[in-house]
């Protein structure tokens, strides 16, 4: 009896690994391609004093009061104090996003 329950086991572990899986399978015919352009990449820019005197050839040209506009203006390198209405900071770097 206990052969006989051994051997039933076996045969049906045996057909049950052997067993085709029923609905696991994927479609023959679709394919998954990629549809359109990835998103882009927002890229960061970065201002400040220093950026500013590399990118601008002449970085003397940032302390002259008569300096050309392509230059900038002093309001574009500080930060005012919210409370006082001042300027109080100078922006040596800054990233905007």
């Amino acid at each position: 009896m206990n052969k006989l329950l051994t051997f039933s086991i076996l045969i049906a572990t045996a057909i049950a690994a052997n067993a085709e899986p029923q609905g696991l399978t994927a479609p023959a015919g679709k394919k998954h391609t990629k549809t359109g352009k990835p998103a882009p990449i927002a890229r960061s820019e970065v201002q400040g004093v220093i950026p500013r005197a590399i990118r601008g050839g002449n970085p003397f040209q940032m302390l002259n009061p008569k300096a050309p506009a392509k230059y900038g203006t002093a309001e574009q390198s500080v930060a005012y104090n919210p409370f006082t209405g001042k300027y109080d900071q100078i922006k040596l770097v800054e990233i905007v996003f």
